[in-house]
């Protein structure tokens, strides 16, 4: 649930006085962003420059992942805010202002070849980071992630909100499949490599000003498959490329991982492979937490964006044999007339 209204101004009161003790400055806060967390942005605009202070309420969110990361990638030559001043026991940081367009703003048809060229050096640079001690991308953390879908989209969002007929016939035979697709992606995902994983690398993260791109929200950092942030940046929450556009762009990234030295597979359709695997297990957990987001938080914008996701599943599942079972949940689904797979 969302703090009440009047808690979240006493909140902002306690921050705006925190920023004048820090800066010397009297300056209103502007809201700068919201995200599907308890975290929130705003802008303060100072006679000299801007900075961008962030609200985490330390009952709800930890902020010393996001200052330890946030070094970590620095260290790395990756363009991350810099920590200007920290408070944990209040839950508030005042950073420097990465911009005020992400790339979500301003990525077109366009200008988007030139653009993730950028994002991938810079994602390079990610991978190449210090992943010394991160919790690890293992068969435990997959599995709680998959377990999203099942337990938020089919159980909370069709079954107990939509009412929909999912029979006790069908149950069994819909959790078989889940139990069998599980065990494919994550037997696919923890045999690639390990890299230094952002976790959430996509355009709405990247952000347009100084450093293009400056890079955001990168606190649930991980050691994980070397596949994964690349599928994020293509396959987007918000916004579909072409699928011969991905194609391409996948294959550049793998061309430029291989000549820094990553360990990407030697061969370019093994990677492609992985990437759809492994875009599954990312699109089935985004699918979850949009509809924890929804029923839990109160936060419905997320869900309307399920219907994209879908739609890179059913390409995929079109085209690997041993998604079959991913074929046959999506079936069930959209038999018992779940609305996201509707058209």
């Amino acid at each position: 649930m969302q703090p009440p209204k009047g808690n979240e101004d006493i909140r902002l009161e306690a921050l705006t006085r925190w920023v004048r003790a820090q800066t010397g400055v009297d300056a209103a806060a502007v809201p700068a962003s919201t995200d599907a967390s308890f975290r929130r942005y705003f802008r303060f605009r100072l006679p000299s420059r801007s900075l961008v202070a962030m609200d985490a309420p330390p009952e709800r969110e930890d902020s010393r992942p996001f200052i330890e990361i946030a070094e970590r990638l620095a260290s790395a030559g990756v363009p991350v805010p810099e920590i200007i001043a920290a408070d944990l026991a209040q839950g508030f940081l005042l950073l420097s202002d990465m911009g005020r367009q992400t790339w979500l703003d301003t990525l077109n048809e366009a200008n988007a070849d030139q653009a993730f060229q950028r994002a991938i050096a810079t994602l390079i640079l990610i991978q190449q980071a210090d992943s010394t001690g991160l919790p690890r991308y293992d068969e435990a953390l997959l599995r709680r992630e998959l377990a999203l879908f099942p337990d938020w989209y089919i159980q909370r969002h069709l079954v107990e909100h939509l009412r929909l007929p999912l029979s006790a016939a069908q149950a069994p035979a819909l959790h078989d499949d889940l139990r069998e697709l599980e065990a494919v992606l994550i037997a696919r995902a923890v045999a690639q490599a390990q890299v230094f994983v952002h976790r959430d690398y996509m355009p709405r993260n990247l952000m347009q000003g100084e450093a293009d791109p400056g890079v955001l929200d990168f606190q649930d950092a991980v050691l994980g498959p070397i596949s994964y942030d690349a599928v994020s940046l293509f396959k987007d929450a918000f916004i579909s490329w072409p699928e011969a556009r991905v194609e391409g762009w996948l294959r550049q990234y793998w061309a430029a991982a291989r000549d820094a030295g990553l360990p990407v597979p030697g061969d370019v359709q093994v990677f492609l492979h992985d990437c759809d695997l492994m875009g599954a297990q990312r699109h089935l957990k985004v699918i979850g937490i949009f509809a924890r987001i929804c029923h839990r938080d109160g936060k419905p914008r997320y869900l309307t964006d399920a219907p994209r996701f879908f739609r890179y599943l059913q390409t995929v599942a079109a085209r690997h044999a041993e998604l079959a079972p991913l074929r046959r949940v999506l079936a069930r689904l959209a038999a018992a007339g779940a609305p996201e797979l509707a058209g």
